[in-house]
């Protein structure tokens, strides 16, 4: 499901927007959880989770909230700003996410 501009070699929101709609639902369920987590973060305190509450909600090192936000950069459910803290944006919607639990 590819957009014109993503086969020409679009711009980089054209092609997540293509690779997204490939992508939905194959995440892992660990993988969904921190989706989930940033969703409702955002949503409920106007800004992205840092990676320290998503150590503190998750109860995990900090290395294994990094290589998580980098394997969901990588894989195209999410956008930010490497340098900048609370720069994560989520790039499906909610009906794409699982419920947190």
């Amino acid at each position: 499901m590819q957009t014109d501009g993503a086969r020409r070699g679009g711009t980089k929101t054209e092609i997540v927007l293509a690779a997204r709609g490939a992508a939905q639902g194959s995440y892992t369920a660990k993988q969904g959880q921190y989706l989930a987590f940033i969703y409702y973060y955002t949503k409920i305190h106007g800004r992205s989770p840092s990676q320290a509450d998503m150590q503190g909600y998750f109860r995990v090192s900090p290395p294994v909230v990094h290589q998580m936000v980098l394997n969901l950069e990588k894989l195209g459910f999410i956008e930010r700003t490497p340098g900048q803290g609370r720069s994560l944006r989520l790039l499906l919607s909610r009906e794409q996410l699982p419920d947190l639990v």
